[in-house]
């Protein structure tokens, strides 16, 4: 008996004018994902395919762990994703350009306990959204460079990530444990889009 697949597929408004700022925010958060002992889901269908783009519920993290912050220069950072394989295994390919203005001594040492740890990163998005680049599934791929800078050129230290994913950075609406305190995830409000206008 052939099974019966029901269909995913949406219809994706759009409002001409409606503002899509474009970014993520100078704040950064990272954690090893050894430290993670559960994860948040992504909702699935019958047939495991996911049916949002939002985890539920929060990361639980081991005793006394915390995610770090990375501030930014938001003017050279990035956040990017593109399709990589062939149907039906085809996924993402998420990358980010994560430039921190500083040379200093930590900054140095970042390179130390990135470079070869499987790391999960959260930004926010310009619309007060939190995304995730690391998973359960796929291993983070973290590389460090460090620029000393030359006559008017900026000294800096840039991490790069990549990592496999089902989707596009998926969004996180969570309670995010950090050094500073907890922050509630609450996904931004979207505007109600009438159809056909």
């Amino acid at each position: 008996m052939a099974k019966t697949c029901p269909n995913l597929q949406k219809s994706l408004d759009w409002c001409d004018g409606m503002p899509q700022y474009p970014g993520i925010r100078r704040r950064v958060y990272h954690i090893s994902k050894h430290l993670i002992l559960s994860w948040p889901t992504l909702t699935r269908d019958a047939f495991g395919r996911p049916t949002s783009s939002v985890y539920s519920g929060s990361f639980t993290l081991a005793a006394d762990a915390k995610f770090q912050y990375l501030d930014i220069n938001i003017d050279k950072s990035t956040v990017t994703s593109e399709p990589q394989g062939e149907a039906p295994s085809q996924t993402q390919l998420n990358k980010a350009t994560l430039v921190h203005n500083g040379i200093d001594s930590d900054a140095t040492a970042a390179a130390g306990y990135l470079n070869n740890s499987d790391t999960v990163y959260i930004f926010q998005d310009m619309a007060g959204n939190y995304r995730v680049l690391g998973n359960e599934r796929w291993q983070t791929k973290t590389t460090v460079n460090q620029d000393q800078g030359q006559g008017t050129n900026a000294a800096s230290t840039t991490i790069n990530v990549e990592v496999t994913d089902e989707l596009a950075a998926p969004f996180y609406a969570g309670t995010l444990e950090t050094e500073d305190g907890d922050i509630a995830c609450a996904p931004a409000a979207e505007p109600a889009v009438t159809p056909g206008n």
